[in-house]
């Protein structure tokens, strides 16, 4: 309660919330612009290569000028330029919406960073915990973003869209005003060296191969099923709704992740959930269209998001160098790794059908779950006397 209650945690959590309410939004509003099953997996490909690859770069410059300005500067520059997407008709205004994944790029690193800090000041070192309750407020922002744009595409048409960026410009500067001590974030190796652990090559391979199956399954749900549940011939408002629920479930499977995580080894959590998730995903390949998903998507989102904040947390162990560097050089693997394997799911989708990727989906989190028990964390660095 303390954390929740916390200012500053509160607000770097309401801006991860809006931020990704942004990028929820993306495959939904490319659905309803019309865009092919390839075309939505090029674009999102495109986009979120530009976040990821960009985070390091964020997350360095951060580490050496404080979070202040990315943190609050990130979430307007999204507002900025998503709100000339939908001013600026065809390429021009697709464009402006991949420029806009930039601010996501700026704050994503910082405010990971901040999450983690405020769980060791404030929950007695359980950082696991804070990260997943951050991330969580993200996924939150992955549920309403298409419910919300489905929703007002429907009643609305894209002038109705202009209200997330409304809602977002007194959460940039709550922000600017909670990160006003600016203070640069402290270097991984030092004054928390007992966080650290030391690692072989084999750790670093499966820990990557992991969260790259991971990510890559999530990408697949959440930027292809909306264009599936439209081709079964529903609403913006049903296909804005299921992507919807699949990052809600996300969400709720974040916090139990992070609290479990906490408490029992990372890896046997991390293969249990991911084990879990193959039961929803291979059950919607099976029934088509059918209310049924909307309990099985959303249960896929909270196996598969389950796993998220482990990932970072041990990546933020093994990273050297500024925190910030260290959740930038993560999260841009985890989502640029999704982002090139929904490149190659796209084409698959439109040459077999989604059924197939969902199959293949399946596949995936059955054998990242056994590999996730390769994952023993070693004993930690001990701290300088």
């Amino acid at each position: 309660m303390s954390l929740i209650l916390d200012s500053l945690f509160s607000s770097v959590a309401f801006s991860h919330f809006i931020v990704d309410t942004f990028n929820a939004s993306r495959p939904v509003l490319l659905t309803y612009l019309g865009l092919s099953e390839s075309q939505i997996a090029l674009f999102s490909t495109i986009y979120i290569w530009t976040s990821a690859l960009t985070q390091p770069f964020f997350g360095w410059i951060s580490d050496r000028t404080g979070p202040r300005w990315l943190a609050a500067g990130g979430v307007l520059w999204m507002t900025v330029f998503y709100s000339a997407a939908l001013l600026i008709p065809g390429n021009a205004g697709l464009a402006c919406l991949i420029i806009a994944a930039l601010g996501s790029s700026a704050f994503h690193p910082v405010g990971a960073v901040q999450a983690t800090l405020r769980g060791r000041d404030l929950l007695k070192g359980r950082e696991t915990t804070s990260t997943s309750i951050f991330f969580t407020a993200g996924q939150l922002g992955h549920f309403i973003g298409p419910i919300i744009t489905g929703l007002l595409l429907t009643r609305y048409k894209l002038p109705g869209l202009f209200i997330i960026p409304v809602v977002s410009i007194p959460i940039a500067f709550s922000v600017m005003h909670q990160l006003r001590a600016n203070h640069p974030h402290p270097k991984a190796t030092q004054g928390n060296k007992s966080n650290r652990m030391k690692v072989g090559i084999l750790f670093i391979v499966v820990l990557a191969l992991v969260a790259t199956l991971q990510s890559w399954a999530q990408a697949n749900m959440v930027n292809l099923i909306p264009k599936y549940i439209k081709d079964l011939g529903q609403s913006a408002t049903i296909y804005g709704s299921m992507a919807g629920l699949f990052m809600g479930g996300s969400a709720l499977g974040n916090i139990f992740g992070g609290y479990f995580g906490d408490r029992f080894p990372k890896r046997y959590v991390a293969a249990g959930v991911l084990f879990l998730a193959a039961i929803p995903i291979y059950i919607a390949s099976l029934i088509g269209w059918s209310w049924w998903l909307f309990i099985l998507v959303p249960l896929a989102g909270a196996f598969t998001g389950a796993v998220h904040s482990i990932m970072v947390v041990l990546s933020q162990r093994i990273i050297p160098g500024g925190m910030a560097l260290a959740s930038g050089l993560a999260l841009g693997f985890i989502f640029s790794s999704g982002a090139l394997g929904l490149l190659f799911t796209g084409h698959l989708a439109e040459v077999y059908g989604f059924p197939f990727v969902l199959t293949m989906t399946t596949v995936m989190v059955l054998v990242a779950a056994p590999l996730a028990l390769l994952l023993k964390e070693p004993t930690a660095v001990p701290s300088a006397s």
